[in-house]
């Protein structure tokens, strides 16, 4: 199954359809839920005073329900309007804003007392046109992601990393404009609760540790474990390539028109409600977009 990145970009994946059974879907809003919790306990806040975070990706606010349960006061960004509205329709306390986090903040600096996001940062990995750079998005997303934190701080980030190329692609990005800090991965030895976390901070602090595992050091490849995790992902593509080669052929062509048609309909629907940005038709429309590593 194609990864959601790679099919199209995330304002036209998540429309109004897509938008809505997201956020009804009982098993996405319990795993959400284990993984906002899990980065609530990684950020650290103080107890015994409410906090202002930045929930980078908000999408409808199953993230930020659980800030408001823990009394703090919240931001949302997100780039799908129609993720935002189900937000609006669900009634979420946080304000929120319709924004491409790969065009950096203009938040005032020192403003938050911590950062969230689930599920989020590998889209910034994508081209999604023409103009965009995957490694200055993310420089301009960093750069004014840390301007906008106080000192001492911390923004935790779960992720979904295709590669660890794509890993030290972020890290190294993070450590440019300025972050600590290290990722976290939870459960490492099991397929089905792994979970990576990217652990970064402003200020002095130490890494926390991981769930059944032991933190990961940003500044250290060896401790990143790179190698060892290239094989092993290396090993996978060649058993699923030697799996599909006999059923990729025969599926390939009508997969690409069924997504492009789904696309099309979309972008129509959208021109149709009025909607500013929708892209235009082009021989590119709905093709695999251009992945970094």
């Amino acid at each position: 199954m194609s990864r959601p990145e790679e099919i199209s970009p995330p304002e036209i994946f998540y429309g109004d359809v897509e938008a809505t059974k997201y956020t009804a879907n009982t098993r996405v809003k319990s795993i959400q839920a284990q993984m906002t919790r899990r980065a609530l306990e990684l950020l650290a806040l103080p107890e015994d005073e409410a906090a202002f975070v930045l929930d980078i990706g908000c999408g409808s606010g199953l993230s930020g329900e659980l800030l408001d349960e823990e009394g703090h006061v919240w931001v949302g960004v997100d780039i799908a309007p129609s993720m935002l509205e189900v937000a609006l329709e669900r009634e979420v306390e946080g304000d929120l804003f319709l924004h491409d986090i790969g065009q950096g903040f203009g938040f005032r600096p020192g403003t938050f007392d911590g950062a969230i996001s689930i599920s989020v940062i590998q889209w910034l990995l994508n081209a999604d046109s023409s103009s965009h750079s995957p490694p200055q998005r993310l420089n301009r997303f960093f750069t004014t992601l840390h301007s906008a934190l106080k000192n001492p701080s911390r923004a935790i980030f779960q992720f979904y990393p295709s590669s660890d190329d794509q890993v030290q692609m972020i890290v190294s990005a993070a450590q440019r404009a300025g972050f600590g800090g290290g990722l976290v991965v939870d459960y490492p030895n099991s397929k089905k609760a792994r979970k990576m976390y990217l652990c970064l901070m402003v200020g002095q602090q130490e890494i926390p540790k991981a769930l059944n595992g032991d933190e990961i050091d940003v500044d250290n490849d060896q401790k990143l474990g790179l190698e060892k995790r290239r094989e092993e992902i290396r090993n996978e593509r060649r058993r699923r390539k030697d799996a599909s080669t006999s059923k990729k052929g025969k599926r390939s062509n009508k997969k690409v028109e069924d997504v492009k048609e789904w696309v099309m309909k979309k972008k129509e629907l959208y021109r149709t409600r009025g909607k500013e940005g929708v892209p235009r038709d082009s021989k590119y429309t709905a093709r695999k977009r251009k992945t970094y590593f």
